[in-house]
């Protein structure tokens, strides 16, 4: 039993350290708080959102980032049409082959290709980027504390730093960043891309696009996870009354 109730007091404490850093950055920032339409029971991903977060990844965070766990053909699920999701996919170029004659030659992407990264390998990525190695962002959003939270404040965190804070040559303060000092620059600047639904680009729109769609990224079952969930929880509503139904008339029979 002492051992049982130590257990449950480590669970407890895991938790509550858990939900503590979730809320909070690795220098003890309060993360910003956004009500993100897909979280909740019945949420569902906003997908003129996702969409616009999707020209974003295209043309801020590409250059550096991959998303090589995401399959152009899963964007139909944001609402592009099959067409769309061609055209998408045809901006990109793979290697492809071998031909007859053994060869490898580059290729237009296809809807089942995924998005590739932008850098052939970790050497070549670090060499471009100063020795900083960026993440693939197909499951960013999963990966660190404070989930949706975490990424949109680190992109909306850059600031000056102050007087009394030692940054280091070539890093970037931010306030959400643990330690404050992170190697990429602010990655989004007002009217860095022109939206093609009219939406005024502003860094604060743009970081919540791209973090929808990262998040879409990162979990795009969601939706039919919870709707079976839903489905689940009434079927066992409805079991449960069926068996109370029966467990009554018997016992009013054996009375």
């Amino acid at each position: 039993m002492l051992k049982l109730i130590k257990s449950l007091s480590a669970a407890v404490l895991l938790s509550v350290v858990t939900l503590s850093g979730a809320q909070a950055s690795g220098g003890g920032v309060e993360l910003k708080s956004v009500n993100w339409q897909h979280t909740g029971l019945f949420g569902t991903y906003d997908r003129a959102a996702a969409q616009r977060g999707l020209q974003v990844f295209q043309e801020v965070c590409a250059s550096c980032h991959g998303l090589k766990q995401v399959a152009f053909r899963t964007l139909q699920d944001l609402g592009f049409t099959e067409d769309e999701v061609k055209a998408i996919a045809k901006e990109y170029t793979f290697e492809g082959g071998p031909d007859d004659d053994g060869e490898m030659f580059e290729r237009s992407g296809k809807a089942f290709d995924k998005f590739p990264d932008p850098f052939a390998n970790e050497k070549a990525a670090r060499a471009s980027n100063g020795g900083a190695f960026p993440p693939d962002l197909s499951l960013i959003v999963k990966a660190r504390v404070g989930f949706e939270n975490y990424l949109y404040s680190l992109m909306t965190g850059y600031e000056d730093a102050p007087a009394d804070f030692d940054l280091t040559e070539g890093m970037n303060y931010n306030t959400y960043f643990p330690g404050h000092q992170i190697a990429m620059p602010s990655p989004i600047s007002d009217e860095a891309v022109e939206y093609s639904d009219g939406t005024k680009a502003t860094v604060d729109q743009m970081s919540k696009d791209v973090t929808v769609f990262l998040a879409w990224a990162a979990e795009p079952k969601l939706e039919a996870r919870k709707h079976m969930g839903l489905r689940v929880i009434l079927f066992l509503l409805v079991l449960t009354g069926l068996f109370f139904a029966v467990k009554k008339k018997i016992w009013s029979e054996l009375k």
